[in-house]
């Protein structure tokens, strides 16, 4: 969910539910926009922004460091990003009683829902680490507590009080003695802390606390515990504390020393996330639909066709009630994937020739049309369906490829008036016995793939040999307006000759070239993959 469709309730009132409910619940760590978004995005009902992670990413130590203002300014970008609320690790309350209910304020002011403090000196120093593990004074502790209470502006915002006496070493009953202290001070929750590789001093704790207000665990060195004994034991909130900045740094750091040992991008693009995905986690396709009705409209215009009559029979079952356009690649379908990565690449204008099931495309950002003799013709006539949305620049698609964003800017930066894309690795003949195997007017070199210097397509599919083949084509078309007039009138032609029920789009381009067209071919290597099969499908999934 989108901070666009945000719920009807407050995020703080949201937390509360959480926090009392009888069923388990999990926080997400999460550091900046970004990763709150993903956070959201992956199902998780709210948001941990832990002190650690936010001082990490900030370039500095988890020591009090960054102020209360830097971290309330990472905070603001998180709340506007999201719509699930917002648990803050907030240290020490960053200063007595005075500083801490000015925070309060400050959070819910910004529709953060909740806030931890812990029960040590400021400044703190990090539970797992080495170094004054002090306490604060249980008195001074609770009176923190009552004045963040009073000072709240929304009924429903939450304070939990974290427990450290069995971090700093004072024992079990420590830290029962200061948890009944802090409930009576007006805390709606206690979060008890445990650097042990082993839950039994948490579940002690637990017995012992006798459910007297919910309680939040952080399980980060005792993991191994199934998270069915905590549950089991009456925990309300199970924190993942820090794991989301931990799997960015590690992945940070592989990319850069592959990029820096190899001074190239080759070996990594297909392993990093694709720009359609950073520009569908910040929103930049709804800018796009605002520029529509606030900007002059002076944008670079293409529309696109897809195809996507067919059911793959190949897929059996899995195409029973739906075309394989529509099968889940990790949670959403191909077409949906294919057609924000057009949107992505300046195409809002997109119509999807469907066909088979065709009540199963139903996205809002399409025009779809229908070839209802799917069964028994072929690509041609469903382009055929389309043929008055191929006016102006225009892009063709395949409606069952996948493919990095780059490949879109290959061809889209190409001249010429009909552009295709072309995978310079051929296929396995024993693999793919249909691929759309090319031949050029050079083969591609290092130098082509460097530059994008596009070649002349001389040749494609038909009784083309394997051994002769540049490449394969992947499903990609760019027309310029006056490849589109070029199109257009050989789909008139072949409907004059009843020619168009059995045609291809390799039959269309080898027209093209007996009449004097030069398609350009602009090539990758890899980074796209078509699901044709159960393979194909699995393989869609790891590209992912």
């Amino acid at each position: 969910m989108s901070s666009q469709n945000k719920p009807s309730i407050s995020k703080a009132k949201r937390f509360r539910e959480l926090l009392t409910s009888p069923k388990l619940t999990f926080l997400m760590e999460a550091h900046n926009g970004m990763s709150a978004r993903i956070v959201e995005d992956a199902g998780f009902e709210g948001i941990w922004a832990s002190g650690l992670s936010i001082s990490t990413a900030l370039g500095v130590r988890d020591r009090n460091e960054a102020s209360w203002t830097q971290v309330l300014e990472v905070l603001e970008f998180m709340t506007d990003t999201t719509s699930i609320p917002i648990l803050l690790d907030g240290d020490t309350g960053y200063g007595d009683f005075n500083n801490f209910r000015r925070l309060v304020k400050k959070l819910c002011q910004r529709g953060v829902a909740a806030v931890c403090i812990e029960d040590k000196i400021f400044p703190k120093t990090n539970s797992f680490l080495e170094g004054d593990q002090s306490l604060a004074d249980i008195s001074e502790f609770s009176g923190k507590i009552t004045a963040g209470k009073d000072s709240q502006t929304d009924e429903h915002f939450s304070i939990i009080a974290r427990l450290e006496a069995l971090i700093a070493g004072r024992g079990m009953e420590e830290a029962l003695k200061r948890a009944e202290a802090y409930h009576k001070a007006g805390a709606d929750g206690v979060l008890i802390h445990s650097k042990k590789s082993n839950s039994d001093e948490i579940l002690h704790f637990l017995k012992e606390w006798g459910n007297r207000c919910p309680v939040v665990i952080v399980p980060t060195m005792y993991y191994q515990t199934p998270t069915e004994r905590f549950r089991e034991a009456g925990v309300s909130t199970i924190i993942w504390a820090n794991h989301n900045l931990r799997a960015s740094l590690a992945a940070m750091r592989e990319v850069s020393l592959k990029i820096r040992q190899e001074e190239s991008l080759v070996g990594i693009e297909g392993h990093v996330a694709n720009l359609t995905d950073v520009f569908d986690l910040t929103g930049t396709h709804e800018v796009t639909e605002a520029e529509k009705r606030y900007l002059p409209d002076n944008r670079r215009r293409i529309s696109s066709v897809v195809l996507a009559a067919s059911r793959g029979k190949q897929l059996a079952e899995l195409t029973q009630d739906k075309p394989k356009c529509m099968l889940d690649v990790r949670g959403e379908p191909i077409l949906k994937r294919l057609v924000r990565s057009l949107h992505g690449a300046g195409s809002d204008d997109v119509t999807v020739v469907g066909g088979y099931k065709h009540e199963a495309i139903n996205f809002p950002d399409i025009r779809k049309v229908v070839n209802d003799k799917h069964e028994s013709t072929g690509e041609l006539a469903s382009l055929a369906c389309a043929a008055d949305r191929l006016k102006g620049e225009c892009m063709i698609a395949y409606g069952d490829i996948l493919f990095r964003d780059h490949v879109l800017g290959l061809m889209l930066g190409a001249k010429g008036d009909v552009v295709l894309v072309a995978d310079a690795n051929r296929p396995d003949p024993a693999q793919r016995p249909s691929a759309d195997l090319i031949a050029c007017s050079s083969p591609c070199t290092p130098e082509h793939l460097i530059h994008d210097q596009p070649v002349d397509l001389l040749e494609i599919a038909g009784g083309l040999d394997w051994k002769n083949a540049h490449g394969e084509w992947i499903g990609l078309v760019r027309l310029s307006p006056k490849g589109a007039d070029l199109v257009r009138a050989e789909l008139a032609a072949l409907k004059e000759t009843n020619e168009i029920d059995k045609a291809s789009m390799a039959d269309l381009l080898r027209r093209l070239i007996a009449k004097g067209t030069r398609p350009q071919v602009v090539f990758t290597s890899g980074h796209w993959l078509d699901v044709n099969d159960a393979f194909g499908l699995a393989r869609a999934r790891n590209f992912l």
